[in-house]
């Protein structure tokens, strides 16, 4: 059975057929613009793939929408679907699942956020398969992270935002903090535009300073040790541009030993290497999990 993927990003739209085990079979991107200029092409990409003339088993039977946000994913609200307020004015309020359902007629259409799209991927295809509980965070241009428990991705009374979770300052750091919202959060101490402002060059041109690379790890393993104490995952997955300085990983884990000192020891913890870890789908875990979400509608 053939499957439409959508994972709709801040910088480019995948989309994609696949089936549903998770093979990607054709794939284009599209670069995001506004919503006038980007999705007139996504329509046209899957309204091929619903063509009349095709036969049954050539058509998408459902559509999958991973989308970055904050969106709505309330299912009884009347905005679900929605992009909210998102740095992108362009996209704010922008209606994306009843744009794509008006445009594709009755197929179904599961929807959730980039990263729990992301973590959907890894929990079924991935580095979180067969586990009930897991965490995806994304470090890059922005931080974002996806939480499943139970099996299912939490939404609550909207869905995660550990991405603004609020630091305290390693001693010594200075930083405002690169948020408009909140200064000193996460996002605002450890993601991508933040490593440039504080240190004035991108962080693919730090590799080689080390004191980039403790300071970033801090913040992460403390917003990590957060997460942890909070929601109990089975594995935190860590993607995004800026976890490509692999060195990283070693020091996260360090510093999240460290931070939990000891108070609680798990099978988990004793495996740190194993427990945070990176993705598995090299790359493609947000499409793959926008397949899963097809194929859960």
């Amino acid at each position: 059975m053939l499957y439409g993927a959508l994972e709709a990003g801040g910088t480019k739209m995948i989309c994609a057929v696949g089936n549903e085990n998770g093979r990607i079979l054709d794939q284009s991107v599209i670069s995001t613009s506004t919503p006038d200029e980007t999705m007139p092409a996504i329509i046209e990409y899957f309204k091929a793939r619903l063509d009349p003339s095709l036969p049954d088993d050539e058509k998408i039977q459902a559509l999958g929408i991973a989308c970055f946000g904050p969106v709505d994913v309330r299912k009884d609200s009347k905005t679900y679907g929605n992009i909210l307020n998102t740095p992108k004015i362009a996209w704010r309020n922008f209606p994306m699942l009843k744009t794509l359902k008006d445009a594709l007629g009755d197929i179904p259409v599961g929807f959730d956020t980039d990263v729990n799209g992301s973590l959907l991927g890894e929990a079924t295809w991935g580095a979180a398969k067969g586990l009930s509980d897991a965490v995806y965070i994304t470090i890059g241009t922005g931080i974002g992270m996806g939480a499943i428990s139970a099996g299912h991705p939490v939404h609550g009374m909207l869905h995660p935002e550990a991405g603004h979770l609020i630091m305290s300052r390693v001693p010594g750091d200075d930083y405002k903090g690169h948020c408009p919202s909140h200064g000193a959060c996460f996002e605002g101490m450890a993601s991508g535009p933040a490593i440039e402002d504080r240190w004035g060059k991108p962080a693919k041109e730090l590799a080689d300073k080390p004191e980039v690379w403790e300071l970033e790890a801090k913040y992460i393993a403390q917003a990590l040790t957060d997460i942890l104490l909070t929601l109990s995952p089975q594995k935190i997955i860590l993607g995004g541009g800026v976890m490509e300085q692999s060195q990283l990983f070693s020091l996260v884990r360090k510093y999240v030993l460290e931070y939990v000192n000891d108070y609680i020891d798990t099978k988990q913890l004793r495996n740190i290497n194993n427990f945070i870890s990176p993705a598995a789908l090299n790359g493609n875990q947000g499409i793959m999990g926008a397949l899963k979400l097809a194929a859960t509608a």
